[in-house]
């Protein structure tokens, strides 16, 4: 069998071993699994988190009856993809071969509960409950056959792939069945949320209007249309939508879990308290609805509830790293040796999941550095972020390109030649630059103030930018920036008003408010161009406490470049080049705030602020930390407490680890000033 025996030790390309996939999955289909088991352990050797050859030789392995062994491959399969259908539906499959009914059905339920277009585990289930006397279930996942039987093939197949998180595989196959069949409405819901899940939500939108024009009780599209709009940050409208939901099925947990999301994206914390508090009631073994009842009443300031909450969560499943991790958050909790006990031995437990292992690190080097083990602290952040590094795709060479497309497309003549352009509007105050640079506390001190609402990390630039790149853009050769100079005098008017629009929403009546979303640095033209009369101010820090503390700090979302030294070094260096191209191209559009300089005199700091935007000096604004608002960064509970100087060098604690962000850094060190 030479196509399957000519693989040797050298490294190969991925494309080889997608080739290498196919031609194994064929023999197998011929039944040659005594010819596949040696040749996947081959490839396996030079690719031993490939997913798609563990499940191969899984299945090769239950075939030739050697089940132990079918087990364990798939055991170390779900410590990586704990999330793949179909590695649960093949340890179904195991069980049935060793006449285990429960422990078959308990799989099956885990694999079609992630992917429901598995018809091969509902037919196995079929088979299960009538043997077992269970006619009700069997009745159940019978009429899941018949719902997956009704459908096009090609839609089950795309959705089974879908679930998966097969994207690429499953959009050409959804789009080419519209294309030959027109409307259906399974298939548009399944590319609207492969849209949703893209990004692309403009299509996701237009699509999900569409079927619930075709089908306004389908629920399932409707509950993906609120999604879409969540993520739009139209949360009036998704409200609409959540509502009609309820009407029908006021208990689902789902429903409900969507309406608290809209209640918090609205800055409205107690209601979304108040509905978390009902969820847990009705699901008192939740362990996720505990953590989100813990980042609520952590976002307006009830830190001994949200550690009581928190904690809660961390029972109801003690390798849940993410409730562990957002006690570590709250940055002023302080761990027993009873808590680092027991991470340390979830976090070293087989069973834990890549995503709580990770969160387990970052918890424990927390722990391990406020006890002053550095040394100890170190190896968890460092491992942590290797870990986290391992799921994220995150190119340095995109934000790099982008750098040097604004810098070619948005000079100081290109402004010129657009003066007066955009919605002339002075409300929005713009607080960018990099996480963890002291943006919070710039916003606590300007929120205090009696003229300005302080809201949150606002996503309205980066979805513009989204519009402005296109879809499917090559991010290595992008539209956006150089769409700018396509823009029409008009068209700044029209987004300005429309940030400004969208935007209201978390207003209540102060002349001012504030956006904080760091990454638009990276849009200071854009904004410029549609809002000529808002404020602009970069928070800074030091290059080497910034981003030490952006090592070790993992984020709920996005911030991709802080899991490794070389690219946070890198990221850094770029903000700095990208910084003074706006300097030069819009001479004193931004003011700096240097986070040591607030550090060391407040008061200076808090004129110089409110000079900028021509606000008259307020007390309030020094006893910033008096200030009662809600505050949803991992800052939130620094910033209510008074200045301090405790964290401007914690680097210096790590300096034996640090040569190398150091030595990446370069010149930065000195030249951020």
């Amino acid at each position: 069998m030479s196509t399957l025996d000519d693989t040797d030790s050298r490294p190969v390309a991925a494309s080889q071993v997608e080739g290498a996939v196919q031609e194994l999955l064929r023999a197998q289909r011929e039944g040659r699994h005594s010819d596949v088991l040696p040749t996947v352990a081959t490839w396996l050797d030079g690719w031993p988190e490939n997913r798609d050859l563990l499940l191969i030789q899984a299945v090769s392995q239950r075939h030739l009856g050697q089940i132990d062994g079918a087990l364990a491959t798939l055991d170390r399969m779900e410590r990586l993809y704990p999330g793949f259908s179909r590695l649960h539906q093949e340890r179904g499959m195991c069980h049935v071969a060793r006449r285990d009914a429960p422990a078959a059905i308990s799989s099956l339920l885990v694999a079609v509960n992630l992917n429901p277009a598995l018809p091969a585990s509902w037919n196995m289930l079929v088979g299960l409950y009538r043997m077992t006397g269970d006619q009700a279930n069997a009745v159940l996942a019978a009429e899941h056959m018949t719902t997956l039987q009704a459908l096009p093939p090609e839609v089950v197949q795309a959705t089974s792939l879908f679930s998966d998180g097969d994207l690429a595989v499953a959009e050409p196959m959804v789009r080419n069945f519209l294309l030959k069949h027109g409307n259906h409405p399974e298939a548009m819901r399944l590319l609207a949320r492969i849209g949703l899940a893209l990004d692309v939500l403009d299509d996701a939108e237009t699509l999900l209007e569409a079927v619930l024009t075709l089908l306004p009780d389908y629920r399932a599209a409707r509950y993906d249309y609120a999604q879409t709009l969540i993520k739009r940050q139209r949360h009036t409208d998704a409200l609409v939508q959540i509502d009609q939901l309820l009407a029908v099925d006021p208990a689902n947990l789902e429903y409900r879990t969507l309406a608290a999301t809209v209640e918090v994206g609205l800055g409205r914390n107690d209601r979304a308290i108040e509905i978390y508090r009902g969820m847990l009631a009705d699901a008192p073994a939740s362990w996720d609805i505990p953590l989100w009842l813990g980042h609520a009443l952590k976002t307006v300031g009830q830190t001994p509830e949200a550690v009581e909450s928190y904690r809660a969560a961390a029972v109801a499943r003690p390798d849940f790293g993410d409730a562990w991790w957002s006690l570590a958050n709250l940055k002023t909790f302080r761990f027993t040796d009873e808590d680092i006990a027991r991470m340390t031995e979830q976090e070293g437990a087989d069973t834990t999941r890549l995503v709580d292992r990770y969160h387990l690190c970052f918890a424990l080097g927390k722990a391990h550095e406020d006890r002053g083990d550095a040394a100890h602290a170190w190896t968890l952040y460092e491992r942590g972020n290797r870990l986290k590094r391992s799921e994220n795709t995150y190119v340095p060479e995109v934000f790099e390109t982008n750098t040097r497309e604004q810098i070619r497309v948005c000079t100081q003549a290109f402004f010129a030649a657009r003066s007066g352009w955009g919605d002339p509007r002075p409300d929005p105050i713009f607080i960018l630059g990099l996480p963890r640079a002291g943006s919070t506390l710039l916003e606590q001190i300007l929120a205090s103030h009696s003229q300005v609402e302080g809201t949150q990390e606002l996503a309205n630039i980066q979805r513009m930018v989204l519009e402005l790149q296109g879809p499917h853009s090559d991010l290595l050769d992008p539209r956006y920036p150089g769409s700018l100079a396509g823009l029409a005098p008009a068209d700044a008017a029209r987004l300005g008003a429309r940030f400004l629009e969208e935007t209201a929403v978390y207003r209540t009546g102060r002349a001012f408010f504030i956006d904080k979303m760091p990454n638009n640095f990276r849009h200071i033209g854009l904004i410029h161009l549609i809002l000529p009369n808002a404020r602009i101010i970069d928070a800074r820090r030091d290059p080497m406490s910034c981003c030490f503390s952006n090592f070790k700090q993992l984020f709920a979302q996005g911030q991709e470049f802080t899991y490794g030294i070389e690219d946070i070094a890198r990221y850094y260096r770029t903000y700095l080049d990208l910084m003074d191209h706006w300097d030069r191209a819009l001479p004193g559009r931004v003011l700096r705030v240097q986070h040591e300089d607030v550090v060391d005199d407040l008061e200076a700091s808090v004129r110089c602020l409110l000079d900028y935007c021509q606000l008259p000096f307020e007390p309030a604004c020094l006893d910033f930390h008096k200030t009662r608002r809600s505050v949803r960064t991992p800052s939130s509970e620094q910033v209510r407490q008074p200045i301090f100087r405790d964290g401007l060098e914690q680097w210096r604690g790590f300096e034996p680890w640090l040569g190398p962000l150091q030595e990446a850094l370069g010149d930065a060190v000195t030249r951020y000033r």
